[in-house]
């Protein structure tokens, strides 16, 4: 019995979401294991280049680090913001979300050449944060019970978060830049005098990924409910 509700669970995740996270999931549990360790996965652009190690361009976003407050952070906000990300803006656009997805690795892999991070992970998160906040700018925020803001300063907040704990904060900034760069490209420039849409889905992933009809039996999580836990909690104005 438990063991069905918790696969009807997971099938209920959408897919791109349920296909990240599991492989984020088995990658830290392969490591915790020793069945690889962090140095077959992280970021190296020589490795990746000189020696041909390609699989390092994808690896390096599905290692958060050992089992611990880290990762299940990294985890619970990887899951939540990527999972309305889908069910929102993104449903029924899958192709456009795997698309998003090519983008912003793609990117933030660029920038990586430039900075001093081996696993790019965390900042793909922050991207993933940053766009849903900029989409959802009326939703209210409630971070560990003692900052309530609108969705958009989340980023920062998140930011704000990692100095406190010592942690380096070039991560958020990747991540913000990463995330304001495609919201200004597909959400911001269109709609501008003059402007027109730059980004444009390849018709061969839409051919993959999308579907005539979605399923009339799935069950969205709901897009105006981004809390679930204390520091994530939120509700739009007015409602």
């Amino acid at each position: 019995m438990a063991y069905q509700t918790f696969r009807q669970e997971y099938l209920q995740v959408p897919p791109v979401t349920r296909a990240y996270t599991t492989a984020c999931v088995l990658t830290t549990a392969a490591v915790q294991l020793e069945l690889i360790t962090p140095f077959q996965l992280y970021f190296n652009p020589e490795l990746i280049f000189k020696h041909f190690q390609v699989w390092r361009l994808i690896t390096n976003y599905l290692f958060f680090g050992p089992v611990g407050f880290n990762f299940l952070f990294n985890m619970i906000f990887l899951y939540r913001y990527c999972r309305m990300l889908e069910e929102g803006s993104f449903r029924g656009r899958t192709a456009d979300f795997v698309f998003m997805f090519l983008f912003g690795g793609l990117l933030m892999t660029v920038f990586g050449l430039f900075v001093n991070l081996v696993f790019l992970g965390q900042a793909f998160t922050i991207m993933l944060v940053y766009v849903w906040s900029r989409r959802n700018p009326y939703v209210r925020m409630n971070f560990f019970g003692l900052l309530i803001f609108q969705a958009p300063f989340l980023p920062w907040v998140l930011m704000g978060f990692s100095l406190l704990l010592g942690n380096s904060i070039i991560v958020d900034l990747l991540g913000i830049a990463v995330g304001h760069i495609y919201f200004f490209l597909e959400d911001v420039f269109p709609n501008q005098p003059g402007g027109r849409r730059l980004l444009r889905t390849p018709s061969v992933l839409k051919a993959i990924f999308d579907t005539p009809e979605d399923d009339p039996n799935y069950n969205p999580l709901p897009e105006e409910q981004p809390g679930g836990f204390a520091w994530g909690e939120g509700q739009r104005l007015g409602g």
